[in-house]
């Protein structure tokens, strides 16, 4: 077999996408100085995973997904797609993803199934190897097929785009913010796909500002920031990096003076309940409750919540925002703000 029909496949075996020194520079205009998008990012996404690419606005994600599907010119480092070299072999790398953008950037006067045979033709798919039906079946548009793309609803046009990037067969799948603005059906629907999707081998990259979402989909999670890797690893071990915790205590009578103690920042809520938060490493649960104790507090109930993944997000990335973020604009435990 030739070295181009094996694409140099040495690590294909344990790698989807093998990124190493990715670097992307824009030429600035009229006198601005040039921007670094990224600015040597190493990632390798394991095959058959489920995997976050996280970050704040303007982090480089956009680049990058551009950059994997060929859309954007790299400017200097290597990319490897299914062990396929972009630089040598680009046709192959581009086979073997398939991007779902965050953009509805559809023909509006193709039917759903003409735009995925158009599609396949752009991938070379063979007739004989197209799957029209099959994938409008798989997104719920089997009774849409022969409408317009101009009248589907803007759900169905998502569903629709999922669609196209499926029809070449890819190995790997990158969800562009695929649940912005969608209701819940939809999400429901798009999950249980990708989940099948996965379950059936393929590779799914997803970006997302639903923290929640990527906390419950993704094996494993990178964050970026300002074009730089600030994190990778599984989804458990970066939960498991926060030692924060946080005491929810019902009172059983009018709190007049909230708890002090080192270590302990004490709030009340809009609800009566009294938060308690602290390092478990610096401050065991037994101080927090003597120092309620301590302030003349009865307690009716109590319960601890521990970080979730919007909380480690914050704390990677805060230390390298350009300004100081106001304490009032901090999520609050219990009182999350889903979308970031």
């Amino acid at each position: 077999m030739s070295d181009e029909q094996t694409g140099g496949k040495s690590h294909m075996a344990d790698a989807a996408i093998r990124i190493e020194g990715l670097r992307k520079t824009y030429r600035g205009g009229k006198g601005q100085p040039e921007k670094q998008a990224l600015k040597g990012i190493d990632l390798t996404v394991p095959r058959g995973s489920v995997f976050g690419l996280l970050g704040p606005n303007g982090a480089g994600k956009s680049t990058l997904i551009n950059i994997l599907a060929g859309l954007v010119v790299k400017s200097s480092g290597q990319v490897s797609i299914w062990g396929f070299d972009q630089d040598q072999y680009p046709r192959q790398s581009r086979a073997a993803i398939g991007v779902m953008p965050q953009e509805l950037n559809l023909d509006p006067f193709f039917t759903p199934r003409g735009a995925l045979e158009v599609q396949a033709g752009l991938y070379g798919v063979p007739k004989s190897e197209r799957r029209s039906d099959e994938i409008l079946e798989l997104v719920g548009l089997s009774d849409k097929a022969e409408a317009y793309a101009r009248t589907l609803s803007g759900g169905m046009r998502r569903r629709l785009l999922l669609a196209k990037a499926l029809v070449h067969h890819p190995k790997v799948l990158v969800l562009d913010e695929p649940t912005a603005g969608v209701d819940i059906e939809l999400r429901q629907m798009l999950w249980t796909n990708v989940r099948k999707l996965n379950e059936q081998g393929m590779t799914i990259i997803l970006t997302t500002h639903y923290l929640e979402e990527a906390q419950e989909m993704c094996d494993e999670i990178a964050i970026i920031n300002h074009g730089e890797k600030v994190a990778q690893d599984s989804t458990a071990n970066l939960l498991g990096r926060m030692d924060s915790r946080t005491m929810v205590i019902l009172p059983d009578n009018p709190i007049a003076d909230l708890p002090s103690a080192a270590g302990v920042e004490a709030a009340l809520r809009d609800d009566g309940n009294l938060v308690l938060t602290y390092r478990s490493t610096q401050t065991s649960a037994e101080q927090v409750l003597e120092a309620v104790r301590q302030a003349d507090i009865r307690i009716r109930d109590v319960r601890t919540e521990e970080a979730d993944l919007e909380d480690v997000f914050l704390a990677l990335t805060s230390s390298q925002v350009d300004a100081p973020v106001d304490d009032q604009d901090q999520p609050r435990r219990g009182i999350h703000r889903v979308k970031l």
